[in-house]
């Protein structure tokens, strides 16, 4: 049976050093299912299925086969959890395989894997990539596929006590999920701390959902969804104040795969390869029941000196930045402690107020990220890559796109996982010889 992936193959310490496999790892293929969501009234299709439709797609995007493959890496339970009762599958059924989460074996049996030496499990996106990077980079596996389901079947999601709660849970754990009373929590700090307000938030919020509707593959482009306003990104409910509703990112049902391969593999494969220069992994900061801004920020500060000194580079070589929002708050932590753009601690707010359309000067979050496009946390990652590519559409930022930042936790006490992309090996970078082919 498929084991959870190790977790000494990511890199979680301070002071490793530049990546043992910076540039000699590549990511060579992208597939994406559609994506549903339950209140449509049309999720009639498993996790399964869509599984099956977004791995093929990253065979295909690859120029491979099945045959090509000897790893996987695949996300056995969705988001987490078990979703009951069932509404769209008839009973009886022997295994939650293939509805609410989809495991390697599972991934191997139905699409006659024949050759596959490497298989593991994790349940988020960037452990997952960061995962098959240093796998492969080991000689664990030459080319892994990625397939990250996340599943929006009928049940309740995240909430694993009832509707109401008492003693120091009412402030921590509202309506049973711990995550939405802790990153008000540290906003209202932040907004106390710099003198700042929700209300600027409301350019960010929409540019997410402009870049989102420019993503195909993403839940509001398929459905057609009208652009998001700041009157009504500003008059939505509250979900629990200082949080509205469109502060937060809509579960889905969908499906992403990847095809992570050896450098010199993915330079004869279809695509041109986008290469890893480092990843880390990194959790939140917490004494206590709920995280301090003071240990928001310095969390944040540590992961970036993981990501950036383990790739060789700096801040101002990075083009395309794209942090994890399932909460829009988030945002303003990555960005001020990476200091993209020079962006400054408060200073957040006030550059969302400049130009950061992918046609301006500053194209932060071209993917949309979750918020512009439903939560599969896949979005930064494809985005990313087909920005170094040059195949993102009307997302393509004007600018140069050479180098990528792509992002998931590590704030909120929340561990994550971060990568550095880019569309140049590591020899070349550092300027000795090497010739990428579909250069």
């Amino acid at each position: 049976m498929t084991q959870n992936a190790p977790h000494a193959l990511l890199r979680e310490k301070e002071g490793l050093g530049i990546w043992e496999h910076r540039g000699k790892v590549a990511i060579a293929g992208i597939g994406h299912s559609p994506a549903d969501r339950r209140w449509d009234g049309n999720l009639e299709t498993s996790l399964g299925a869509y599984a099956l439709i977004a791995a093929q797609r990253a065979l295909d995007d690859a120029g491979i086969t099945a045959d090509d493959v000897d790893g996987i890496v695949a996300s056995p339970n969705g988001m987490g959890a078990p979703w009951a009762p069932r509404e769209y599958f008839a009973q009886p059924y022997d295994s939650e395989d293939g509805l609410s989460g989809v495991s390697a074996d599972w991934i191997i049996k139905q699409m006659g894997l024949k050759h596959i030496k490497y298989a593991v499990h994790h349940n988020d996106i960037n452990p997952m990539m960061a995962v098959a990077a240093q796998s492969v980079g080991d000689g664990l596996a030459h080319t892994i596929l990625v397939v990250r389901a996340v599943g929006n079947m009928p049940g309740r999601y995240a909430q694993k006590r009832a509707n109401t709660v008492s003693g120091p849970s009412q402030w921590t754990d509202v309506w049973g999920f711990w995550g939405m009373a802790q990153q008000g929590y540290t906003f209202n700090q932040y907004c106390t701390r710099y003198g700042r307000s929700l209300d600027g938030m409301a350019p960010l919020a929409v540019n997410l959902r402009r870049n989102g509707l420019m993503f195909p593959e993403g839940y509001y482009a398929q459905k057609k969804a009208e652009p998001l306003t700041a009157e009504e990104y500003l008059n939505s409910p509250w979900v629990n104040e200082p949080i509205r509703m469109h502060d937060c990112d809509i579960p889905i049902q969908a499906v992403a795969a990847y095809v992570v391969t050896t450098a010199e593999r993915a330079r004869d494969m279809k695509q041109k390869p986008v290469y890893f220069l480092n990843h880390c992994f990194q959790g939140g900061m917490i004494r206590s029941s709920a995280q301090t801004l003071d240990e928001c920020e310095a969390s944040c500060d540590q992961l970036v000196r993981k990501l950036l000194g383990g790739a060789g580079i700096t801040i101002e070589e990075v083009d395309v930045f794209n942090p994890y929002d399932g909460f829009i708050t988030f945002v303003q932590y990555y960005l001020e402690a990476f200091g993209w753009h020079g962006v400054k601690r408060g200073e957040a707010h006030d550059f969302y107020g400049e130009d950061i359309r992918v046609e301006g000067p500053h194209p932060l979050m071209s993917s949309g990220g979750n918020l512009g496009n439903g939560r599969s946390r896949c979005w930064h990652w494809t985005d990313s890559v087909q920005q170094l590519q040059g195949r993102a559409g009307a997302r393509q930022i004007r600018d140069k796109a050479e180098i990528a930042v792509v992002g998931l936790g590590g704030v909120m006490a929340a561990a994550g996982s971060w990568a550095v992309l880019s569309n140049r090996p590591d020899n070349e970078r550092s300027g000795t010889a090497g010739t990428d082919s579909k250069d």
